[in-house]
């Protein structure tokens, strides 16, 4: 019984990702192969486990300096948790992405970020669900299936690919590929983090409607980027 259990719950933790993951294939107009997606997809899921370790080193370095509760969450969201997982997020792309030869397109860049984040969110999202228990819970499952693919989901997502489409400008700019990496970096980690703070800190409505704004804004100008870069010609300075 409690295999079947462990079992929907990796079904129903990975399947946000894989819908999110159909929805942004579909706007490559050359797609990737279906080895390469799998291979950046697992390989985000991966970065999830370092992630964790980083994230709770991170917290115990910070308790040492004894800041206040607030300073401490607020340190511990922004640098602990959103810095850290955005920039693994990229590792993952730069390591096995940016020097393959199926890298040929500016949106590429994006896809693959948004990739590696799928998979880093759905291995998120099942072990949420692990800590249900081995007893399945349906309505608990659903409802939360719903609002990571709402939300944190979406979000590893998008900020993802907002970092893809500056590392992709960067390869038209070879002198600015630091500044573009840096820019891309801080922005959605900042955004990330405010994401966070608001659902973690901030009580009322601003608690609800900070993180809807974040989710709109980046998905308004992810599409601004996929349309930019489609623009732009197949084969820049990738190397």
């Amino acid at each position: 019984m409690a295999t079947i259990t462990y079992l929907l719950y990796l079904i129903f933790g990975v399947l946000p990702s894989i819908v999110w993951l159909f929805f942004y294939l579909r706007k490559d107009v050359h797609p990737e192969s279906n080895r390469m997606i799998l291979k950046i997809f697992f390989y985000g899921m991966a970065a999830a486990i370092p992630a964790i370790l980083l994230e709770m080193g991170i917290a115990e370095k910070i308790k040492e300096f004894n800041f206040s509760p607030f300073l401490f969450s607020t340190l511990n969201i922004f640098f602990g948790v959103a810095l850290v997982e955005e920039f693994l997020k990229y590792l993952v792309v730069r390591g096995k992405v940016l020097k393959s030869s199926e890298l040929d397109e500016p949106i590429d860049v994006m896809l693959y970020m948004i990739i590696a984040a799928l998979g880093f969110a759905a291995s998120e999202n099942i072990l949420i669900l692990f800590n249900l228990g081995p007893i399945f819970l349906f309505g608990e499952t659903l409802s939360l299936t719903v609002v990571r693919f709402l939300g944190a989901t979406f979000l590893h997502a998008l900020c993802s690919g907002l970092l893809g489409y500056f590392l992709a400008l960067s390869f038209f700019e070879t002198k600015k590929q630091g500044r573009f990496l840096i820019l891309g970096l801080g922005i959605t980690a900042l955004l990330h983090g405010l994401y966070n703070f608001s659902i973690l800190i901030i009580e009322g409505s601003l608690s609800f409607f900070i993180p809807i704004i974040i989710l709109i804004e980046l998905a308004i100008f992810l599409t601004y980027g996929f349309q930019r870069l489609k623009k732009l010609k197949s084969v820049c300075k990738i190397k």
